[in-house]
């Protein structure tokens, strides 16, 4: 019987004849996205050292209320009250 590697190659050699004409097109698209997600990768990072150089990549801490389960919040004007 065939074995798993010469599956792979049939089912490779049916996609190829069957999707010759979108082939290119997916290739471009493949292509597009590479650029695109190599440039948003480089911006992050980038914006990322330009935070930690300004100073301003240090934890900040953010104050929160502990809510038992069940229990509503109070709204926030009633927060400021109390």
């Amino acid at each position: 019987m065939f074995g798993l590697s010469e599956l792979a190659v049939i089912l490779i050699v049916v996609i190829a004849v069957l999707a010759a004409k979108k082939l290119p097109d997916l290739a471009r698209s493949a292509g597009k996205s590479a650029r695109i997600l190599k440039a948003e990768a480089r911006a992050a990072k980038e914006e990322g050292a330009q935070v930690t150089q300004e100073g301003e990549g240090a934890p900040r801490i953010v104050r929160g209320e502990a809510v038992r389960r069940g229990e509503v919040p109070p709204e926030p004007d009633q927060r400021a009250a109390s």
